[in-house]
């Protein structure tokens, strides 16, 4: 059974730094896609940033580049989203998502098939 666990969310100020972690367990952790994820009250979900764990090729949602960078460990099968400069505009539910593809992972939610249950995170201006 695949499963999914962020944390790490919180509250912070604009121009703050929060770091989400996602450790995974159930599968195999190498050669997937994972990414995360964000909705905010009445939006889509809509992608921030992916990673091919076997290859590490990176995806970003061009909101966040620069600002927000994916890594991983994959001696912890854990996945990071490390967020700089803050904005109001990125306060939104966090999710984690995974899919059994290892190529072409993308920002699309609806092509993730597994998803943690949340951290939520808040910027105030």
């Amino acid at each position: 059974q695949v499963q999914l666990v962020e944390s790490g969310g919180g509250s912070v100020q604009a121009g703050g730094s929060l770091r989400l972690s996602c450790a995974a367990s159930g599968y195999t952790y190498s050669s997937k896609c994972m990414g995360w994820f964000r909705q905010a009250p009445g939006k889509e979900r809509e992608g921030v940033a992916a990673i091919s764990t076997g290859g590490g090729v990176l995806y970003y949602a061009d909101s966040v580049k620069g600002r927000f960078t994916i890594s991983q460990d994959k001696a912890k099968n854990t996945v990071y989203l490390q967020m700089n400069s803050l904005k109001p505009e990125d306060a939104a539910m966090y999710y984690c998502g995974a899919d059994q593809r290892w190529y072409g992972c993308g920002l699309e939610a609806a092509k993730y098939a597994y998803w943690g249950q949340g951290t939520q995170v808040t910027v105030s201006s």
